[in-house]
C-alpha cells in the first residue's frame, strides 16, 4: 500500500483556558487554503459557541473518528481533523484510519455568536490534553471560540513549535473522495425525534473491537416514530453496516434534537445488498454526521464511485474550469455552475466528483449539495495511485483493446480474453470482478479501458472501429 509521511506543524498546541473572563477554546491551525492562496496558520474565526457543551461532545466525537480503527483495531497516529470555514458556517472532517468511516460536524450560523467566519481549509490540531478538557465541559456559560492563532502569537511566536508527522496512505485519500460520491446518491429514508433517537442508538452493540457476528450486515425498517432492527433486509429497509461504528455518536446523545438516516434511493437492488449509509444527529446550531461504509472491513477506497469520471479527458478539462468558479460557498448550485461555465448539469456533476477526488469538493448530505473545501494533501494523488484506472490506461496504451459493436475484447498481459458487453450504456465483463460484483464497486479495469478507447476511436476518426490504444 502507496503511503507519505504528512507533517502538520502549529504555533503551539490546541488549548481550553479559563480566568476569571470566561472560557476561551482556542484550536490551532496548520497551512491552509484559502482565497488569496496558500497560508500559514490561517484565521477563521474568533466568537462565542452558543451550545458549548453540545458542540464539545461533537468535535471529541469527530476526535474519536479520525483516531479510531474499527477493523482490525490497533494503536497508530491520526491525521487532525480538517476544519473549513464558508463564510456562515464551520465545518470539521475526519475519516478513520481503517477508511470506513467518515465523520462531520457543521457548525452552522445559529451555533455561533459574535464573530464573521473566514474562507479557508486546513487541519486543526486536536490533542490529548485538549480532549480531556473538552470532556469535563459541565455547563453551558459562555464559551469563547478562536480557529487559528489570536494576535498575540501571529506577533510573538516565530515558526511552528508543535509538530506532528502521520502515514497518510492512498487508500485514505481514495476513501475521502469515494465517501462523498457515495453520499451524493443518498436519500433522507427515516428522521426520529429526540427520544426515539437517544432509545435506538443507546441500544446498538458498543466498542471493543468487532466481535463475532458484530461485522454482520444488519438493517433497520422505520417502524412508527423510530427504528427496528432486522438481521435480513426487507422492504424500506436501510443497511446498518457495523453498527459499533456509531459509538462516537453516544458522545452527543443528551443534545440530540433528532436523528436522520440517509441510504441509497429504494430501487430494490440495493435493499437486498449491504450498502454504505449515513447517521446524523440533529443538536442546537449544529449536525454531527457519520457516514459508514458497507462493511467494516471494506473501507470506501475500492468502492469505484469516481472511475467512471476520472476515466474521462472531458471531465478532466471540466473540473479546470469549474474549479476557477468555486468561492469557498456552503452550497454549490449546480444551475448555477451551468450557466457560468456553459456546460451541461451532467458534465458539471462529472467536474464536481473529479474535483472531489482531490479533496476541493465535499457533500452535504442534509442540504443535498456539493461545498467547497481544499484538502492540504497531493491534488493528484489518489488518480495517480488509483490501481483500476492505472492499469486501464495500461491496456489502452499497449492497443489490448478491440472494439467491435456493442462487444469489445481486452486481452490481459497473460494472454486472457476478456469479453465487455454494452447493454443500453452499462458495461458488463467475464471477469472475476464483475462476476463478484455486478458492478456494485464501480466499473472493473477491463469496462475502464473499453470506455477510455471508445472515447478515443470516437475523437480519432468515424471510420476507425478496430483497436482503441491511443486513437484520438
Amino acid at each position: 500500500m502507496t503511503r507519505s509521511l504528512q507533517t502538520v506543524a502549529y504555533r503551539r498546541a490546541s488549548a481550553l483556558d479559563s480566568d476569571a473572563t470566561g472560557r476561551r477554546l482556542g484550536l490551532e491551525t496548520s497551512q491552509g487554503a484559502t482565497p488569496t492562496g496558500a497560508e500559514d496558520h490561517p484565521r477563521f474565526f474568533a466568537g462565542f459557541l452558543t451550545s458549548p457543551q453540545a458542540a464539545s461532545a461533537a468535535l471529541l466525537a469527530v476526535a474519536d473518528v479520525a483516531a479510531a480503527r474499527y477493523h482490525q483495531p490497533r494503536l497508530s497516529a491520526s491525521l487532525d481533523p480538517v476544519v473549513t470555514g464558508n463564510g456562515d458556517r464551520l465545518r470539521f472532517e475526519s475519516f478513520s484510519g481503517c477508511g470506513g468511516v467518515y465523520a462531520r460536524l457543521d457548525v452552522l450560523t445559529p451555533g455561533l455568536d459574535g464573530g464573521e467566519v473566514g474562507h479557508g481549509t486546513t487541519n486543526v490540531d486536536v490533542n490529548n490534553p485538549l480532549r480531556e478538557a473538552l470532556s469535563r465541559i459541565g455547563t453551558d456559560d459562555p464559551l469563547h471560540l478562536r480557529v487559528g492563532p489570536d494576535e498575540l502569537a501571529v506577533t510573538t511566536l516565530d515558526g511552528p513549535v508543535v509538530e506532528k508527522k502521520v502515514p497518510l496512505p492512498d487508500r485514505w485519500l481514495r476513501g475521502f473522495a469515494e465517501a462523498q460520491v457515495i453520499a451524493a446518491g443518498f436519500d433522507l429514508r427515516a428522521e426520529l425525534p429526540a427520544g426515539e433517537a437517544v432509545r435506538f442508538l443507546r441500544g446498538l452493540p458498543g466498542t471493543g473491537g468487532v466481535r463475532r457476528g458484530q461485522g454482520d450486515p444488519r438493517w433497520v425498517v422505520p417502524a412508527g416514530r423510530g427504528l427496528r432492527p432486522t438481521t435480513r433486509p426487507a422492504p424500506g429497509a436501510v443497511c446498518l453496516p457495523g453498527p459499533q461504528r456509531l459509538e462516537a455518536l453516544r458522545r452527543v446523545l443528551r443534545h440530540a434534537t433528532a436523528l436522520r438516516v440517509y441510504g441509497p434511493a429504494v430501487n430494490g437492488a440495493a435493499d437486498t445488498a449491504a450498502t454504505a449509509a449515513a447517521w446524523e444527529v440533529v443538536l442546537p446550531g449544529m449536525r454531527l454526521t457519520l457516514t459508514l461504509s458497507p462493511d467494516v472491513s471494506r473501507g470506501f477506497s475500492g468502492e469505484g464511485g469516481v472511475l467512471t469520471a476520472l476515466a474521462t479527458d472531458e471531465a478532466a478539462a471540466d473540473a479546470e474550469l469549474i474549479s476557477v468558479l468555486l468561492a469557498w460557498e456552503p452550497r454549490i448550485d449546480v444551475a448555477d455552475l451551468a450557466a457560468s461555465s456553459g456546460l451541461t448539469p451532467e458534465r458539471v456533476r462529472a467536474a464536481l466528483v473529479r474535483l472531489g477526488t482531490s479533496g476541493r469538493v465535499g457533500y452535504d448530505t442534509a442540504e443535498a449539495a456539493y461545498f467547497h473545501r481544499e484538502l492540504p494533501y497531493d491534488a493528484e494523488r489518489v488518480e495517480r495511485h488509483n490501481p483500476r484506472l492505472r492499469t486501464a490506461r495500461e491496456l489502452v496504451a499497449a492497443d489490448a483493446v478491440t472494439l467491435d459493436g456493442a462487444l469489445a475484447t481486452v486481452t490481459a498481459a497473460d494472454g486472457h480474453r476478456h469479453r465487455v458487453r454494452d447493454e443500453a450504456g452499462v458495461l458488463s465483463c467475464s471477469c472475476l470482478w464483475w462476476a463478484k460484483y455486478r458492478g456494485g464497486r464501480g466499473p472493473c479495469k477491463h469496462a475502464l479501458a473499453v470506455r477510455m478507447a471508445r472515447r478515443g476511436a470516437t475523437a480519432g476518426s468515424a471510420g476507425t472501429a478496430g483497436t482503441g490504444g491511443d486513437a484520438r
